[in-house]
């Protein structure tokens, strides 16, 4: 059976636990330097501590090493690297080509989706090089997914859920040229998410302060099934800088929805061990989100932007039906609560209330004068739900069995799990025979059977034994705790990591010539592209000098077709006299549109005002 994997995102330790409580099947997580997210760092000493949790669970961990590096860098990035081997990580998920030039352990390597994997050569070279692992980019269809693993033999892994970059992995430019914080370091200023004016060829404002690069945010929830038999196994979710109740709430969403699936196909199976009990009803719509789109997965999608705001909108109530003195009424079939935070659009700005009182079907604001009737009205805070998520303490368990024997004049309890391991205590002196054996019998196994907030769930515990014997109930709850922490450890160690046989294939690169689009930042990564073909190279943005019209952004979201004005897919006429520009505060963008290939470039131009 084909094993399919939930993917999380770990901020630290504390959250990397949590994702694997509620169903994780691997987690990934940023090491203390050199990760894409450089607000989400941890020690290898934090790392190691989740390597052991998961693996009780035969769950992996990832770390994202996924930075370019400069030449000053890369010793202590090689070091930091075997540190990460050496405290039994998994994988190591890396963006920069250089780190294939340096002296490494067997570690399996995944390649990032900051290695730009859109397109099917580029994706190829990475397979055929050696890569365990293809992360492939987020604007991909079902159809393009499904012809990369015929022409591939990589596990390839997707984004199901999450924040969405606009531009293409690994080629978005716009926050180092402007800020200096560059996002192929983990810096990003996030400049897609700011408010722009798009003007014409005639200085014509055609939008005004709209959020136009601002994309929703990512939900494939009804398309996981047709993405496993595309051939995607590793399923991801977006989210390292998220807060513990997102996690809970998304992570046991996608986990019941995809153990729907494998239930009901024999062909795939879970890709680790242990079930958790959800003790509340997921609703990713109540956690952080802008709202939702599919992006690409079915086809170029319709309003992938939100205009207006780029912040978290929650999950929408309805309309505001009577704005009264001191109340509101809202038409919703949603239940209000105390405390809950509502917001709405007004003005072209989004706004918010909070929920002081709720009596009946009147809803008490501490702003009333903001709202009117009609108004379509969002909830950003669900108070009892986020409560209820702060306070569930679900815990993952594994199933496993006890048997009682007497085997040579000694009592064993055997411990095996639903993974066909096994532990053993032995007690060497036999305790005095019951004089009730019925309850004595069922005695033992009342006790062995409780498993309180331990990793084990016991479905049963059979006694074997020759006559019945009599325990102290302390006795047996010592037993049972002993038998327990054995049987955790023969877990952890019984957790066979595979090492990595990588051999770097001598194959050309697609291309003799590249730009700084392939983010060359460091002297093995110049080596690297010299031995595999590539005769001039282009120097990392992050290293150079920018150019008067730099590129700043290569999307396949493109601003024509999200306003109607598209040609090629929606018969416009009439559309806006190009070029088209974006506009904020200090400068102007270039809007460059490629209809052939259907991407869209963003250029820098003018200077700061």
């Amino acid at each position: 059976m084909k094993k399919i994997e939930l993917l999380v995102p770990a901020k630290n330790l504390e959250s990397g636990m949590v994702a694997i409580n509620y169903g994780a099947d691997a987690v990934y997580i940023g090491a203390d330097k050199f990760g894409a997210r450089a607000a989400a760092g941890n020690s290898v000493k934090d790392i190691e501590e989740l390597v052991n949790y998961a693996h009780k669970y035969n769950a992996k961990v990832f770390v994202t090493l996924n930075t370019i590096l400069f030449d000053k860098e890369l010793e202590e990035a090689e070091k930091l690297i075997h540190n990460i081997y050496n405290a039994g990580v998994d994988a190591l998920i890396i963006q920069d080509m250089g780190i294939l030039k340096m002296n490494l352990p067997p570690i399996p390597l995944h390649a990032s989706t900051q290695t730009n994997n859109y397109d099917l050569e580029r994706i190829q070279f990475l397979d055929d090089l050696g890569f365990e692992r293809i992360v492939l980019a987020r604007e991909l269809s079902i159809e393009e997914i499904r012809k990369v693993r015929n022409k591939t033999k990589a596990e390839l892994e997707f984004f199901i859920h999450g924040s969405l970059c606009v531009s293409l992995s690994g080629q978005c430019y716009f926050s180092e040229a402007i800020t200096g914080r560059s996002a192929n370091r983990g810096m990003c200023a996030q400049m897609c998410r700011h408010p722009y004016n798009l003007i014409d060829a005639d200085g014509k404002k055609i939008v005004l302060n709209g959020h136009l690069l601002s994309l929703k945010d990512l939900n494939l929830g009804k398309d996981l099934k047709e993405m496993i038999q595309a051939g995607v196994m590793s399923l991801k979710i977006e989210g390292r800088l998220k807060d513990l109740s997102y996690v809970k709430n998304v992570v046991s969403f996608y986990r019941q929805k995809l153990d729907e699936i494998l239930n009901s196909d024999s062909e795939y199976t879970k890709a680790s061990s242990g079930k958790t009990q959800i003790q509340f009803e997921p609703d990713p719509e109540k956690s952080f989100n802008r709202l939702s789109s599919d992006y690409f997965m079915n086809g170029r999608g319709e309003e992938l932007v939100n205009q207006l705001t780029p912040k978290s909108m929650g999950k929408k109530l309805g309309r505001v039906r009577l704005v009264m003195q001191r109340y509101i009424t809202i038409r919703t079939q949603e239940v209000l609560n105390n405390g809950d935070g509502l917001c709405f659009i007004k003005d072209g700005k989004l706004l918010g209330v909070r929920v002081d009182k709720v009596d009946g079907n009147h809803v008490y604001v501490n702003d009333i004068s903001k709202l009117k009737s009609g108004m379509e009205i969002y909830r950003n805070h669900d108070h009892d739900f986020t409560k209820k998520l702060l306070a569930d303490k679900s815990v993952r368990k594994a199933s496993a069995k006890i048997e009682v024997a007497e085997i040579d004049g000694k009592l064993s309890f055997i411990m095996k799990d639903e993974d066909g391991l096994t532990s053993e205590y032995i007690l060497n002196a036999l305790p005095e025979a019951a004089n009730n054996e019925e309850r004595a019998i069922s005695n033992i196994k009342t006790q062995l059977a409780k498993s309180g907030t331990t990793m084990f769930a016991i479905e049963e515990v059979i006694f074997k034994g020759n006559q019945a014997y009599f325990f102290r109930m302390s006795e047996l709850n010592e037993i049972r705790r002993t038998l327990f922490e054995k049987h955790e450890q023969q877990r952890i160690q019984s957790f066979v990591r595979k090492d990595s046989t990588m051999k770097i294939q001598d194959i050309p690169f697609p291309k003799t010539e590249v730009d700084f689009t392939e983010n060359i930042s460091n002297e093995k990564a110049r080596q690297f592209y010299a031995e595999h073909g590539v005769t001039k190279q282009e120097e990392a943005l992050e290293i150079s000098m920018e150019k008067p019209d730099q590129l700043l952004m290569t999307t396949r979201y493109c601003i024509k077709h999200e306003l109607g004005y598209c040609e090629r897919f929606q018969g416009a006429k009439n559309t806006p006299p190009e070029p088209l520009y974006l506009e904020d505060q200090n400068r102007k963008y270039l809007l460059n549109f490629d209809c052939k290939n259907c991407l869209m470039r963003i250029r820098m131009v003018g200077v700061e005002g």
